[in-house]
C-alpha cells in the first residue's frame, strides 16, 4: 500500500509546496474537549500511523463489517453524531483534520448515543483513493467544505473534476453523494464539475431534512448568503 502524505523534498532537500484541500489550525482543547478525548479518543480515533500497517483495514477498526458512509470536513459534528445515531447499521467515517474539532465530535457522539462513528486526520482525497475500494461507499457527505473564496486558491477546492470521478468510483451502485455550501460561485462549481461527471446523475435539491443545522450554516444565513444542497448519485 501506498505510505500517506508526507513532506516532499525538491532534488536539493527543500520542501515541496503540496496542493491541500485543507488547512491545519490550532489544536488547544477546552476542559469539554479535552475530557471526550481522554474518554473516546481510543477507540474512536484512528491514528495517522495506523495507516502504514499493511494489515490496515478500517472494518478492524469498527469491529464489524456493514455498509459505509464517509464524511469530508466533519467539523465540530454536529451533523455526524445526529446522522450516525439514525443509521445504526451503518459505519460512518468521519474525515476532519482539525483536532478540537475531532474532540467536540466525540462528545456529540457521546451525546447522541452513537458508536457507529471513527474519525481520521489522513488527508481525505488520499485516503479515498488507496484506502478505499471499489464500489465500497454507500453515502458521501461533503457539508459546507472549505470554499477557498480567493480566485487564486479556487485551485484547492475539495470538489473538482479529478475528485469527482474518484468518488463515482468508489460509490455502489446507487449510492449518493450529499453536498451543501453557502457560497454561490462554489455552488456554481460543484453543479458543473459533477454534471460533468458521467458517472453520476443529480443536481439542487431541496434542503436535506435531516442534515441539522451546524454553525458554518448557521453563520452563511447570518452573513446573507444562501444555502445550496446537492444530492448526486452513481446510477445502478
Amino acid at each position: 500500500m501506498d505510505s500517506r502524505p508526507r513532506i516532499s523534498l525538491t532534488d536539493d532537500g527543500r520542501p515541496l509546496a503540496e496542493l491541500r484541500t485543507y488547512t491545519r489550525r490550532g489544536s488547544r482543547f477546552t476542559g469539554r474537549q479535552q475530557g471526550a478525548w481522554e474518554r473516546r479518543a481510543e477507540g474512536w480515533v484512528i491514528p495517522d500511523v495506523a495507516v502504514d500497517d499493511p494489515a490496515f483495514s478500517f472494518s478492524a477498526w469498527f469491529g464489524r463489517e456493514a455498509p459505509l458512509i464517509v464524511e469530508i470536513g466533519s467539523g465540530v459534528g454536529e451533523a455526524t453524531a445526529a446522522l450516525a445515531a439514525a443509521r445504526p447499521a451503518y459505519d460512518v467515517l468521519a474525515f476532519e483534520v482539525w483536532r478540537p474539532g475531532v474532540a467536540d465530535t466525540l462528545f456529540q457522539l457521546e451525546q447522541s448515543g452513537a458508536t457507529n462513528v471513527r474519525l481520521i486526520s489522513v488527508d481525505a482525497v488520499w485516503s479515498v483513493e488507496h484506502l478505499l475500494g471499489t464500489a465500497s461507499v454507500s453515502e458521501l457527505w461533503t457539508f459546507f467544505p472549505d470554499p477557498w473564496p480567493k480566485t487564486k486558491h479556487h485551485r484547492r477546492r475539495l470538489v473538482n473534476p479529478g475528485f469527482a470521478s474518484l468518488v463515482a468510483s468508489r460509490l455502489v451502485p446507487g449510492g449518493e453523494w450529499r453536498l451543501a455550501t453557502d457560497w454561490p460561485d462554489y455552488a456554481d462549481q460543484m453543479r458543473t464539475v459533477l454534471d460533468g461527471e458521467p458517472d453520476l446523475e443529480g443536481g439542487p435539491v431541496d434542503r436535506w431534512a435531516e442534515r441539522p443545522v451546524t454553525k458554518f450554516e448557521r453563520r452563511g444565513v447570518a452573513e446573507g448568503r444562501p444555502i445550496v444542497d446537492f444530492r448526486y448519485t452513481r446510477p445502478r
